[in-house]
């Protein structure tokens, strides 16, 4: 498999700032994505009841494979910063600028979450 420099770069954080159990783990890993992507959805004005609707949407649907919905997320996150004036690979750079600067923190936060849960806290 071969990855882009950003992608190597997250790595050698997560693996900085997380035990491998942590860094590794698929499920925290898409819990921590899609945390994110309802932030980020929240900060551009989706209420509750829009979040609700697509998840409800989305679970009435066959499972995708990821592969191709890597690539779904990688075209609409593109299309979504372009639509709000954003450059993707500098907010990118700048937020992985700040997890290294926040690695205490950051292991602070997984340490206090009860084991396998979703939530962050």
């Amino acid at each position: 498999m071969s990855v882009t420099r950003y992608q190597r770069q997250v790595e050698e954080w997560l693996v900085a700032c997380f035990p491998a159990t942590v860094a590794r783990d698929r499920n925290e890993r898409t819990h921590r994505f899609l945390e994110e992507a309802l932030e980020l959805a929240q900060a551009n004005g989706c209420t509750r009841e829009q979040a609700g609707a697509l998840v409800d949407y989305v679970y009435g649907r066959p499972e995708g494979r990821p592969e191709l919905e890597v690539g779904g997320v990688m075209v609409t996150l593109a299309s979504l910063c372009s639509a709000s004036g954003i450059d993707m690979q500098d907010a990118g750079d700048a937020e992985l600028r700040r997890n290294w600067e926040r690695i205490d923190t950051i292991r602070q936060k997984q340490a206090s979450k009860p084991p396998g849960s979703p939530l962050p806290e």
